[in-house]
């Protein structure tokens, strides 16, 4: 039976590894939401940062840091599933900015689909410095978490801005902590298969920093590939078939994308555009590459 609204309490699981500003910068707004304080819980799962977390436990004293040591984000999210005491959980990243009315929404949300999963949110990405974005920012504007379109087309939605029943993940399980990256994907297609439905919610809002530097944006290049080609090596013959499929879209140009930057606004110019556009070729050679190279990694591994 389906708690009432009024009696819902909700638990917030955020992994984090350093850069304690940001994760301040996100426990502030999680401390200003609509939704009665009372009925959330916050936690926030340490997986091995080495900065002091002294601050966080002296300004948040409503938050309740954890850790995890085994390294991983979704070891970290597992963790902090296993210690929550809410009906409902959202999560989020601990460099995102949830909305002040991010809980309220989210939770309505759930409560009206019916035998809903996923609320899968909106991301909106944000510049260091709104008034000199790098080419690597304003390709992240148009390409990163297009939340819309993996419910749409692949049924999940990113953990950025995540929320579910309690109830659904002891239906379906958590996270495969063995991947680094891709958990969510794997995760919202075990919830799919149970039954469940899944929702986005455009209102349901969160920002994130863009990646500003092609070492960060390549950083998590080799992190994304690493993990879809993890997912492949998973997946029954069928299955296997579905995500050569997505990554053939993974690694070629997108023309959805190339629209999206002659479109918008904020890449001003034609040449600003024509540049941007060479920063997706690039990311898409990049992703290639490091398919190729993870691939031949993994058959020589199992040939050992």
């Amino acid at each position: 039976m389906m708690p009432s609204y009024n009696s819902l309490k909700i638990s917030i699981i955020i992994p984090f590894l350093n850069n304690i500003e940001l994760l301040k910068s996100c426990l502030y707004a999680l401390s200003n939401q609509t939704y009665p304080s009372e009925k959330c819980e916050i936690i926030v799962v340490d997986n091995g940062s080495t900065e002091s977390l002294d601050s966080i436990q002296n300004n948040f004293p409503n938050v309740l840091l954890i850790q995890e040591i085994k390294s991983g984000s979704y070891c970290a999210r597992n963790k902090g599933i296993t210690i929550a005491r809410g009906n409902i959980i959202a999560f989020t990243d601990s460099d995102c900015i949830p909305s002040f009315d991010w809980l309220e929404r989210g939770i309505n949300a759930l409560l009206s689909h019916r035998n809903c999963g996923i609320i899968a949110g909106k991301i909106q990405i944000f510049f260091q410095d709104p008034s000199k974005p790098t080419l690597i920012e304003l390709y992240e504007k148009v390409s990163a978490f297009p939340q819309e379109k993996y419910v749409r087309e692949r049924q999940f939605g990113v953990t950025a801005n995540l929320f579910t029943f309690k109830s659904v993940i002891e239906d379906v399980g958590k996270f495969n902590d063995t991947l680094k990256s891709g958990g969510d994907r794997e995760w919202g297609r075990r919830v799919a298969n149970y039954g469940y439905q899944v929702f986005y919610a455009d209102k349901v809002c969160v920002k994130h920093p863009s990646r500003k530097t092609w070492q960060q944006l390549h950083t998590k290049i080799i992190r994304q590939t690493s993990g879809l080609l993890d997912i492949i090596s998973l997946e029954e013959n069928q299955r296997k078939l579905d995500d050569l499929i997505n990554w053939l879209a993974y690694v070629l140009p997108s023309p959805r994308i190339i629209k999206l930057i002659i479109k918008d606004p904020e890449i001003n110019g034609f040449f600003v555009k024509i540049q941007v556009i060479g920063i997706m070729l690039l990311v898409k050679l990049t992703r290639l590459y490091e398919s190729i190279v993870l691939f031949f990694k993994l058959k020589n591994k199992s040939y050992r």
